[in-house]
């Protein structure tokens, strides 16, 4: 059965979309950007900020579902450029120190609210 995921701790969807739906133990997590939830507002002062509060989104929706990084089995990165790669990554790459999930990482033509990142992840539930 369905179970649409849901924290304050993360931005609302500001579309017609869940944060995360959970289907039997799969957990498959929204694209998140760089919105503070606190304040809705962009977090984007420098591309290390930005993709600190994308990846603090994606732990509270992961945290809310009853899991954390360490359940992420696949995860996308998409990116307004390519140059951004090297500094993502490296603070991407602080979340997952032990047995990283596969990903992809892709260029954009463009994101939602002009961000420089957006992060979605499909993780398990143990």
């Amino acid at each position: 059965m369905k179970k649409i995921i849901l924290t304050d701790q993360a931005p609302a969807p500001i579309g017609p979309y869940s944060q995360a739906i959970l289907f039997g133990n799969t957990l498959y997590v929204s694209g998140q950007i760089a919105i503070d939830p606190q304040s809705g507002s962009l977090n984007m002062a420098t591309l290390d900020q930005e993709t600190e509060q994308v990846m603090q989104n994606l732990k509270a929706i992961l945290n809310a579902a009853g899991t954390d990084f360490s359940g992420v089995l696949k995860s996308t990165i998409f990116l307004s450029d390519m140059k951004f790669f090297k500094d993502v990554n490296a603070i991407y790459g602080r979340y997952f120190s032990e047995n990283p999930p596969a990903r992809e990482t892709v260029q954009v033509a463009g994101l939602p609210l002009g961000v420089n990142v957006e992060i979605s992840v499909i993780a398990v539930i143990v």
